[in-house]
């Protein structure tokens, strides 16, 4: 996930208050590599001794990441209260100064050697978060806090489909890494052009759909929706994952409940990003 700010949902929350109890915790992280994955999306992977106890809490493990604030030193760890009200004493402190705050997916974890990999979609400046990566180097340093995930599955569903734009690229890569084998899927992802797909998987029962806007703005077409509204899905009761632009998402959510007849309850969905800006953090 890439520059967000949404939360675990009512109803994720009260299904993983079944599951083990996941700790959350503040880690101070520097950067150990940058690799371009695509021309718009690089991996950042992140380091420090913390990490080896960052818990897993599922495929699509969410985080918060503090980066320091543009104009100040990037290598100086951002100053995070590592207490239980560490929130409002973040959005009490001086804008000028005060860390970046985004919400991202957790790429792919390696506790054994204390590092995670976290990708973002690079669209220049435009964002303090794009503009952290696009510069990223080794040494500069971060705070991680998290984990959770929204990825929740339920036992009886017969197939899953995965649906997101770019922004969810990460996510939708860890969850089809940790499919069980066998497992059908429909994939659909929404691109800005053919040079920015990925190998994702290459598991025979996963059957990947690319929407690219062929030169439109992100958040501006429906090339998604009309993706999904015009495939061919399998028989049985899915699990449905969708996450990516708020309005799309929207839609997507009601062409799958009102279209196709598939239950509330067993969709997961997000808004990752607003058409203007990322969600603001509240």
């Amino acid at each position: 996930m890439t520059e967000t700010a949404s939360a675990p949902s009512a109803a994720a929350r009260a299904r993983r208050r079944t599951r083990a109890h996941v700790p959350m915790g503040h880690y101070d992280v520097r950067v150990a590599a940058v690799r371009r994955l695509t021309p718009h999306m690089a991996r950042v992977t992140f380091a420090g001794p913390g990490l080896a106890g960052f818990a897993d809490d599922g495929p699509d493990q969410r985080l918060k990441l503090f980066l320091p604030a543009p104009g100040t030193d990037r290598r100086r760890t951002p100053d995070v209260a590592r207490t239980d009200d560490w929130y409002p004493r973040w959005r009490a402190a001086d804008p000028a100064t005060r860390p970046v705050m985004r919400t991202y997916t957790v790429r792919a974890g390696r506790p054994e050697s204390g590092e995670l990999d976290i990708d973002f979609v690079l669209h220049g400046d435009m964002g303090p978060a794009s503009a952290w990566a696009g510069r990223a180097e080794a040494g500069d340093a971060a705070v991680l806090f998290g984990a959770y995930a929204e990825h929740d599955p339920h036992p009886g569903a017969d197939w899953r489909l995965i649906i997101g734009d770019e922004t969810a690229l990460p996510a939708i890569g860890a969850i089809l890494a940790d499919l069980p084998g066998g497992t059908h899927a429909r994939v659909f992802v929404e691109v800005a052009d053919d040079a920015e797909r990925q190998p994702l998987t290459d598991a025979p029962d996963v059957d990947i759909t690319w929407a690219p806007r062929a030169g439109a703005p992100a958040g501006e077409t429906s090339v998604l929706l009309g993706a999904v509204r015009g495939a061919d899905l399998p028989d049985g009761s899915p699990y449905a994952w969708v996450a990516g632009e708020s309005s799309a998402v929207r839609d997507i959510r009601r062409h799958l409940v009102h279209d196709r007849a598939i239950p509330k309850e067993s969709i997961t969905f997000m808004g990752y990003w607003r058409r203007g800006g990322p969600i603001e953090e509240s």
